[in-house]
């Protein structure tokens, strides 16, 4: 049986300082300008702070100079190693990207990857979702595909928790562009891709055969 090519989009991430552990989350991959590959994750795994209160996530109060990404290795899908990215230049400015007019407000960041020798890079476009328009709203089913507590499902393959959309796409949260999904989601979740992810017809717009899917991101 197939598996599914998203579950080896989504890659389980650690955070430390100065070698230390912190936390652990879900990031996946786009290509940015040029083919740069780019980690995509939540804000707040990357600063170590809370998004409204700006205060340290961890009990021990660490803010993640480092991450480890458990990515598969070259041409043996499932078969993982740990590739360690930097989060800050050596003048100390931080490495990631943010949203180029909502900044902080926005709770995720591209990070520009450096160590990708020996690993297969499975990625998002944006540019070419993929499949057909897909018809979402309220009540629609959506996946968060991460790693809750740490976990995998298997071969170190992500897992699938399902949930509904909870608010109107086209309408914004908070002053927000953003949704609302409901779904059962851990702790390890934050920064997975959430994916409208179908085989049929019943939610196209237009019908061509095959399977398709719409993404976003999940913040904790």
């Amino acid at each position: 049986m197939a598996i599914y090519e998203e579950s080896y989009r989504s890659l389980f991430v650690e955070m430390s300082v100065n070698g230390n552990y912190i936390a652990n989350g879900t990031c996946f991959l786009c290509r940015g300008a040029g083919g740069q590959p780019l980690l995509i994750t939540n804000r707040h795994n990357v600063t170590g702070l809370d998004q409204n209160t700006g205060r340290p996530l961890s009990t021990t109060g660490g803010i993640p100079d480092k991450l480890s990404i458990r990515h598969h290795t070259t041409g043996r899908a499932g078969q993982t190693q740990v590739k360690e990215e930097h989060l800050f230049h050596r003048n100390s400015e931080p490495r990631w990207i943010e949203h180029p007019t909502l900044m902080a407000k926005a709770d995720f960041v591209a990070l520009p990857l450096t160590n990708t020798t020996g690993v297969d890079l499975y990625t998002y476009d944006p540019s070419h979702p993929g499949g057909d328009e897909m018809k979402i709203g309220p009540t629609s089913v959506v996946s968060v595909v991460g790693f809750p507590f740490g976990l995998s499902g298997g071969a170190s393959l992500a897992i699938w928790a399902t949930g509904f959309i909870a608010s109107e796409p086209d309408t914004d949260f908070e002053n927000l562009p953003t949704f609302l999904i409901d779904c059962r989601t851990r702790k390890g979740q934050s920064g997975s891709p959430v994916i409208a992810y179908r085989y049929g017809s019943a939610d196209r717009k237009r019908y061509f055969p095959g399977t398709f899917s719409r993404r976003c991101l999940c913040r904790m």
